[in-house]
């Protein structure tokens, strides 16, 4: 084999496989039909979740500092302000911050890291074709050469070429009409303390603060009738309607870097793996942008999907274990999909009716305090567990596939560390010498044997954060010999 997983598509989803693969140890090129990377901001929110995968990658550094800290939205119906949220505590446990930031940068910092675990995105380089047999995949690329993978991932986007070579479905809806997207200075006077949005007959518009003093514009549009509108010609209709919908008459689009004009799908694709191809990320479902979901899922498909490749490539598992890459992540796609659907149909509300529900009882209910709470713990997906995948377990909380929050751990010498720290293409051992024994039989030197801080049962702690047993190391063993064998 020439590599041990081929990834498609260097987007965040693509760039976070290959940085955990190699974390694991395990071989992997990054191929991507675009010329080059993007410099286009398109997805502008990490999650708490999404920011302890980029933690636990060794790629978060930086972009706190860089992200803006708008937590607000405030709407309004004119200039009265209807509703305000703020996204504050998820009531979770978690030391990783949400972040308002570029994909572009989250992109590049991925970049950055899989220089540094020695990989490299190759430019110019789309999937043509794949043809897999009972040992590897065959690809062909756009300039000739092929390429030999034991496994195919699929991270390349909504129009998959990967997807479809798999002849696997991508089922779905249109859920909109046209929304128009801009990224620009404004001459406003507008509080960059959080996200501005507006609720108007001709539909919704919003206005959210961006690193470099610039703002993100979304408006709902399905009167722009223009068939293949240029970029200068959305940004025209951008700045026309502006003023109008905000009802702000001072308010000016200055210059814009970016505009681009979108459509709101909801897919699921009918699996995720077809024996050696999987699929990741937008490959495998496409989310409305409401609450910053798409990307958030695919970073925690590839942190998912890594650990369990890795172990298998190593030879540690047979490929049935991949089977519950899928059992424990389209279920979570299903969810989330229903949530960016029931946001996206409250945000374009066309007959009175809808509007008069969302405007004078949905907007009042979400000025409760423990219902922000409440979309702050939903959005950040902290709450997400395996306990009912195949790996996952009952009993006393925390369960088998329960999320572990960032604990206070002790090496063995004393010295104090992070229990994500440690969990960068590892398992941690939290215990006793015997466990950590047990585990290190099965599981080779990818395994960190640590002491918490605070006295609590010993666990198996997933590369991904998730339990994956607790007990001694009869517990232990039975669950990886369950697992893995």
């Amino acid at each position: 084999m020439e590599t041990d997983v081929l990834v498609v598509g260097a987007g965040p989803v693509g760039l976070a496989l290959a940085c955990a693969l190699l974390q694991h140890g395990v071989s992997v090129r990054v191929v991507d039909k675009a010329p080059g990377p993007a410099t286009t901001s398109r997805a502008n929110f990490v999650h708490a979740r999404g920011s302890e995968v980029l933690d636990r990658l060794d790629a978060l550094s930086g972009l706190p500092e860089e992200s803006v800290r708008a937590m607000n939205i405030t709407t309004y119906a004119g200039d009265r302000p209807m509703m305000r949220i703020r996204f504050g505590d998820s009531g979770l446990r978690t030391a990783a911050p949400p972040m308002v930031i570029s994909q572009a940068r989250v992109e590049a910092r991925l970049r950055d890291r899989l220089t540094a675990l020695g990989g490299i995105p190759e430019w110019n380089a789309g999937l043509v074709e794949a043809e897999q047999d009972a040992c590897g995949v065959s690809a062909v690329l756009a300039d000739g050469s092929t390429v030999r993978a034991a496994w195919l991932v699929g991270c390349d986007g909504t129009g998959s070429t990967v997807r479809k070579l798999a002849g696997i479905g991508f089922p779905g809806v249109r859920l909109s009409e046209r929304f128009l997207l801009v990224d620009a200075h404004l001459d406003t006077t507008l509080d960059r303390s959080g996200t501005s949005g507006w609720v108007h007959p001709d539909g919704m518009f919003g206005a959210m603060p961006m690193p470099g003093g610039q703002w993100r514009l979304l408006a709902y549009d399905p009167g722009f009738r223009e068939e293949k509108p240029t970029e200068e010609q959305i940004v025209e209709r951008m700045r026309r309607i502006l003023p109008e919908r905000t009802g702000l008459p001072r308010v000016r689009l200055l210059d814009a870097t970016w505009g681009s004009l979108f459509t709101v799908h909801r897919r699921l694709a009918d699996t995720y793996r077809r024996g050696r191809i999987l699929l990741a990320g937008d490959a495998a479902h496409a989310h409305a942008p409401f609450g910053g979901q798409g990307m958030l899922t695919g970073l925690g498909d590839a942190e998912n999907l890594a650990w369990k490749l890795a172990v298998v490539v190593q030879g540690r598992a047979g490929d049935r274990l991949l089977d519950a890459y899928e059992a424990e992540r389209r279920p979570l796609a299903t969810q989330v999909l229903r949530g960016s659907t029931a946001a996206t149909k409250v945000n374009i509300a066309a007959n009175p009716l809808g509007r008069l529900l969302r405007d004078r009882v949905l907007v009042p209910v979400f000025n409760i305090a423990w219902l922000q709470r409440w979309a702050t713990y939903t959005t950040s997906q902290l709450w997400v567990s395996y306990r009912r995948g195949p790996l996952g377990g009952r009993g006393r909380k925390p369960r088998p596939g329960d999320r572990i929050a960032d604990l206070a751990c002790v090496h063995l010498d004393g010295t104090r560390t992070r229990l994500h720290a440690e969990l960068r293409g590892r398992w941690v051992v939290l215990g006793d010498e015997e466990s950590f024994n047990a585990a290190r039989d099965r599981l080779g030197d990818q395994v960190v044997h640590l002491r918490p801080a605070d006295p609590r049962p010993t666990m198996l702690i997933r590369p991904d954060a998730h339990l994956a047993c607790k007990g001694g190391p009869a517990d232990l063993t039975d669950w990886l010999d369950g697992a893995l064998r």
